[in-house]
């Protein structure tokens, strides 16, 4: 049950990223995977930080939500390169 919770919160933090970016998104695998890879750069970010964003499905959401919009900043910056 872990990987489909997993699946959800990147699921929906990846099109919160899109909305965030004003970007069209990548669609509904697309905006899950940036929030999948969000989650792990989020997490990264916020350990290297010293920062908490609380336990449960909230914070995890908001991590997740503020990797995938860093990791949409580097992809955008990437592609106009």
């Amino acid at each position: 049950m872990g990987i489909i919770w997993f699946l959800i919160v990147g699921l929906i933090a990846g099109w919160l990223a899109g909305v965030l970016v004003k970007g069209g998104g990548f669609g509904l695998i697309g905006d899950m995977v940036v929030g999948v890879i969000g989650a792990f750069v989020g997490g990264f970010l916020f350990s290297n930080l010293g920062v908490s964003a609380g336990g449960g499905l909230i914070g995890s959401i908001v991590v997740a939500t503020i990797g995938a919009v860093v990791l949409l900043f580097v992809i955008r910056l990437i592609k106009k390169a």
